[in-house]
């Protein structure tokens, strides 16, 4: 009775024994989005992963990615214990190492990229991605899963430079809110944030969660409540 149903377990636990630590890492991930979040869940429901990648450069088809530094925003509370730091081996030193400190040595026994992918994808799951300026960091992340893999994000993002723009079309800040500076550190400046650890990957995800975390609460006063109106666009932008 059992046989033909105990050979397709081993066949398949064989078939995931073959495959490589970033397969398994992206078929769990695919996993996760079965269900994921609607579109009429209240941001208090949803787990959003603000993230930071420190790079060797701007463009995604040259540079690679140095740092990931990840936070995770639940229930309204940035959770301590929800946080991922990684730190990636470095080929060589550009002018990028200027900004973010790491140098090529440091990383000498840092995680190649494919198991930083499988790292980064684990911790994500369906979270929503949060960051500022983060198309340039989701460009990143799909450049590196393009050279080990057909796969790309299934997240849905969010930038809090646009949130923030969204939020000033809305009026939420009243007629004249004092702002002239839409940078991490001019958001930081505006919400009374004292910046520390800047240009590290783990010090701007925690920066820009703090910064999340006001614009959430702004957002739900002005009726952005649920996840499809945190996400809709400015009528400007439309």
């Amino acid at each position: 009775m059992n046989g033909p149903l105990m050979s397709d377990q081993r066949q398949m636990s064989d078939q995931r024994s073959d495959q490589t630590p970033l397969d398994r890492a992206l078929a769990d991930y695919r996993a996760a989005f079965a269900p994921t979040w609607s579109d009429t869940d209240r941001l208090e429901q949803v787990r959003f992963c603000v993230l930071d990648c420190e790079t060797t450069g701007l463009d995604p088809r040259r540079h690679r990615i140095v740092s990931i530094g990840a936070i995770a925003i639940t229930e309204g509370e940035v959770d301590l214990s929800d946080r991922l730091e990684i730190l990636l081996r470095v080929r060589f030193n550009t002018a990028a190492t200027l900004v973010h400190g790491i140098t090529r040595a440091e990383t000498e026994h840092a995680l190649e990229e494919s198991d930083a992918l499988s790292a980064l994808l684990g911790y994500l799951g369906d979270g929503v991605i949060v960051g500022h300026h983060i198309n340039h960091d989701l460009a990143m992340i799909e450049a590196a899963l393009a050279r080990h893999s057909d796969d790309r994000l299934l997240n849905r993002h969010l930038d809090t430079g646009q949130l923030m723009l969204a939020l000033l079309d809305d009026g939420a800040f009243g007629a004249e809110p004092g702002l002239d500076d839409l940078s991490l550190d001019g958001l930081c400046r505006f919400f009374g944030i004292v910046p520390h650890d800047r240009h590290t990957a783990p010090g701007d995800a925690f920066l820009t969660a703090l910064v999340l975390l006001r614009l959430l609460r702004v957002a739900a006063r002005s009726g952005r409540e649920t996840l499809a109106e945190l996400l809709r666009q400015p009528a400007s932008n439309c």
